[in-house]
This record gives C-alpha cells, structure tokens and sequence, in this order.
C-alpha cells in the first residue's frame, strides 16, 4: 500500500512508500479507499520539522489531514460501501477534559488531543486508511470532485458558529463583512458569508490572477492594499493572514459592537511599535470582541458540508489550482505562487 510519510522533526524527510501496512482494525470500523487528500501549511511546516507528532511508538506519520475517500466496507452501517466519506482531524484527548468529554474536542482545555496526519494519529494519505463511525462523515455525491476542501470548510464554518454565538449577546443585524486574505481558509470564509447574504469584502495582495476573480464571482468586492486604506466600517472582519499587522488593523478598522475573528497563525519574532492603549480604549467603549478560531467539532464538519453542498460548484473547483498524481507526490508539496489549494490525487 502507498503512503506519503515524514520522520517528524527531521526536516525534508518525505517519501512515498510503496509497501506501507494495511490500517490496524483498531484505528476503526469503516474501511475508506482514498480518492485525494489537499495540501496545506500545516504539511509544509510538518515537512520543514517544525511540527508533528509520530503514533506511539512509530518513527514515521503518514502525513494529510484534508482527506476524501469512499467507502469500501462499514459493519456499523453508517454509511454504504461507495459513499463518499471524510474523516474529521481532530479525536479528544484521553483524560478527558472538560470540553473533549461533551464532544467538543476543537475546544481542548489540555491539549491532550490527537489529530491525523499531525499528532499522534496516523494521516490519510494512503491508498487505504480506517475511521470510526463517529468521526466519518458523508458526503453529497456532487461533492465527489471537491470534498477534500471540507476539513479548511469546517474550520471558517466553527468561525461563523461563533461569531453567530457571540452576536446573539445584543441586537445584532450585521451587513458588512471584511475577509482580509483570499486563500483557502479566506475564499471559503467569503463564500459562507455570501451565504449569510452578507455585503462582502476581500482583501489581498495580488492584482491579477485567479483570487480576484473568485472573489468577483461570489458577488463580493475585491481589494489591495492595506485594511486602514478601505473606505468601509465592517460589522465583523474574518482575519486568515495572520500577518500581525493586517491583525492590529482589522482590530482598529472593526465598527462598534464588532467582532473580529481571527484564523490566521502568525508567527513569532516580529514587533510593531503600536498603540496599544488606543486599541485597549476602542475595543472597549465599542464593546468589540476579538478572539481566534481553529479547528472544528462533528457539528462544523456537518455545517461545512451543507455549505458546500449548496455552492456553485465549478466555483468550488476552480479553488483547487493544481492536482498532483500520488506518484509524483513532490510536486505537490512544492508551493509555487499562483497555487490556491493543491490536491494529491490517489486515483490517477
């Protein structure tokens, strides 16, 4: 069996291997033939041995946590053989805590948990891989082209959930939306806020190219530039940069009672000689909250499903810039400029 897999913490240490084992039955009842698993920053970070985490008493983890396959076999009858399934990343931690033993296990008070192709659990590039009926979830056929998208789908719809949940504290009718970033995570943000009948607007970098026109084909507006420099006050602004300074501004830009959700990761080591006592003063005389966003519990994976379901498809599609042959796998672990999200193909 084929496996795409690293040494963690050794960095450039990808191989495909060809005589990788079959899933222990332990891993679960529902045996999944893999069709594609997308490529994200996460895999680079894992490749570069930043991150990562071997099972239990193995070397190797088989990378790819954004997974799609269909069902070969499931004696628990959950689904059928040929359903189009995905598995969910994260599983709670073996304690449990507080969070993790009611089901919400993207909320993980200790840390404990475990997550496919990441830590501790074994990924889902391979030609087979196994999951437990609680945490498989179907999809629509019409999904089949693009259903790996729904593990970076369940992320922005967790973001939506709570951002819902923290409106509801007033009378909250928002209009307005600011996404600063258009890859992934953001075009997918953008994509549940038209949902949501939302005035929508996106902000990036590039000028030509596809980001702008998918943004255009949402009905949402396109921007460059910097946050400060938009002539608009968002009721809410989805952040997935992670740039520091796109995070202060979206801060700072955010209308009264606004909330700013924040996705993005940035990374350390970098200052800005910033006013933080002006920000302290605005987020509390306009009663703003600012707060992050990650991963997703079965709830957000059922809700990122329906929203895909529901969108245009050849929309969806066109997000998906690069689709790799698992045998030239390296190719797909190698980000060129113009890639939006790129997908390992297990079937050609």
């Amino acid at each position: 069996m084929r496996a795409v897999t690293v040494t963690p913490g050794v960095p450039d240490s990808l191989r495909l291997t060809d005589n990788w084992p079959e899933p222990a039955a332990e891993e679960g009842a529902i045996v999944v033939e893999a069709l594609a698993v997308g490529v994200c920053g996460t895999d680079h970070e894992i490749i570069g041995g930043h991150y990562g985490q071997a099972p239990p008493g193995q070397q190797r983890l088989v990378l790819g946590h954004e997974s799609l396959g269909r069902v070969l076999e499931d004696p628990s009858g959950t689904l059928h053989p040929g359903d189009l399934v995905v598995g969910i990343v994260r599983h709670p931690d073996p304690v449990p805590c507080p969070n993790c033993a009611v089901d919400e296990w993207d909320m993980c008070r200790n840390g404990r948990y475990t997550e496919h192709g990441i830590k501790g659990l074994p990924g889902f590039a391979r030609d087979r891989w196994r999951v437990q009926p609680k945490f498989a979830v179907g999809l629509d056929p019409v999904l089949a082209p693009v259903g790996m998208l729904l593990e970076p789908a369940s992320v922005v719809a967790k973001a939506w959930d709570h951002i819902d949940r923290i409106g509801s504290r007033a009378e909250w009718k928002p209009h307005t939306a600011l996404v600063t970033g258009a890859g992934p995570i953001g075009l997918l943000a953008a994509l549940l806020a038209t949902q949501r009948e939302l005035s929508v607007h996106v902000l990036d970098r590039p000028i030509t190219g596809p980001k702008p026109d998918l943004v255009r084909a949402l009905g949402a507006t396109y921007h460059t530039g910097t946050v400060q420099e938009l002539d608009l006050e968002p009721d809410l602004v989805v952040e997935c940069t992670g740039a520091p300074s796109v995070v202060l501004d979206s801060m700072c830009k955010v209308g009264p009672a606004g909330i700013v959700c924040l996705t993005g990761v940035s990374s350390g080591g970098r200052t800005l000689d910033f006013d933080a006592g002006a920000l302290n003063r605005a987020l509390v005389l306009e009663n703003n909250v600012v707060f992050g966003s990650v991963n997703a519990n079965r709830r957000h994976w059922e809700q990122a499903a329906t929203a895909l379901a529901r969108a245009d498809q050849s929309w969806l599609n066109s997000l998906i810039t690069r689709r790799v042959p698992v045998g030239e796998y390296a190719q797909a672990y190698s980000p060129t400029g113009d890639d939006i999200k790129v997908v390992l193909d297990f079937t050609a």
